[in-house]
């Protein structure tokens, strides 16, 4: 299971999350978000991490121009759209700036079905989305609410690798192991304030998820 901490904006929070083994690392470039940064604090952050850690560059709504002033400024792996993009917008920003992608949907579970959201992963698969995430909708808000995903929404055989997100925590993430999914994304479940990680809660989340990883624990302690 992979596992993707977002959010940051304190370099020793992302210091401690890569020694604690997470696998992506998410920045927000989305203003009206608690957990923006701007392309220098991002710069700097992204700059903690090592090779073979993925840092993701979360963006709502971004325009072309926005994007290529954003790819010329800061390192990033990944693009993660968490706005209204369509398909084709995905690929032709992506394409623009030579990024891989991925799309964050987010899912009513009062009009949604497994079926609905099946189709919506194979319109972004035929366009060369690397991933999907899904995350529970929020009429005012384009993520991070930490209000919990309806589980059973998740389609067997869908046709991209599948990153769940939406109110998860060390309390409830190994519920997520038998799941149909590549991969779990957190923000709010491991963090004291908006932006600010907790070192206990991220530790006990990647504990939760890494099971074989934590079996000899060698992580420095006091993360």
């Amino acid at each position: 299971m992979q596992v993707k901490f977002c959010g940051f904006t304190q370099l020793s929070d992302v210091q401690s999350a890569v020694q604690l083994g997470v696998d992506a690392v998410g920045l927000v470039f989305y203003p009206p978000s608690p957990r923006a940064v701007t392309p220098k604090q991002a710069q700097a952050l992204s700059a903690a991490v090592p090779a073979f850690v993925s840092v993701v560059a979360l963006v709502v709504n971004m325009t072309h121009d926005e994007l290529l002033a954003l790819a010329n400024h800061v390192s990033f792996d990944i693009i993660q759209f968490h706005g209204d993009e369509t398909p084709e917008q995905c690929q032709q920003l992506a394409s623009a700036v030579n990024k891989r992608w991925i799309k964050a949907l987010r899912i009513d579970a009062e009009q949604d079905t497994a079926a609905s959201v099946r189709a919506r992963i194979d319109s972004f698969a035929a366009m060369g989305a690397s991933s999907i995430l899904l995350d529970a909708y929020h009429p005012q808000k384009y993520g991070g609410t930490g209000a919990r995903f309806d589980w059973s929404l998740i389609p067997q055989g869908s046709a991209l690798p599948i990153v769940l997100a939406g109110g998860l925590a060390a309390d409830n993430v190994a519920g997520t192991l038998d799941l149909p999914i590549y991969g779990v994304d957190v923000s709010g479940g491991i963090e004291s304030a908006k932006g600010k990680k907790d070192a206990a809660k991220m530790r006990a989340f990647m504990k939760a998820v890494k099971r074989d990883r934590w079996q000899n624990e060698t992580v420095t302690d006091g993360l």
